[in-house]
């Protein structure tokens, strides 16, 4: 999430897609959304997400607990990897190296969460 005044960004914060569909969603009981919102919308309507509170507890754990940074941690929420090949993909580009084992205790972490429809 970005804010904004003028053209000065004064934070950005990862946020999950669960999050942002409840802010569009919210959004447009008052407004009119435009087209990359509506666009938006319907991405996130799509696909199965934890749930709100749960996709802040899991980043809060991924962060707390694998000492994973903000964006990896939404990633993974966002993404809600199954097996190793999945969550490999999400570590590719990171500088730190994660060792098997850590994921592996990722997806068992994971598993204790239920994806909604």
């Amino acid at each position: 999430m970005i804010s904004m005044i003028g053209k000065e960004v004064i934070e950005t914060k990862p946020i999950s897609g669960a999050e942002v569909k409840e802010i569009l969603e919210d959004f447009s009981n008052d407004n009119e959304l435009n087209y990359e919102q509506n666009l938006t919308l319907n991405h996130l309507a799509r696909f199965k997400r934890y749930s709100i509170e749960d996709s802040k507890e899991i980043v809060e754990k991924l962060q707390d607990e694998f000492g994973l940074r903000d964006k990896v941690a939404v990633h993974i929420v966002d993404l809600a990897p199954k097996d190793l090949a999945d969550l490999r993909l999400i570590f590719a580009k990171e500088p730190k190296k994660i060792e098997k084992e850590e994921m592996e205790k990722i997806l068992e972490f994971l598993e204790q969460y239920d994806i909604e429809e």
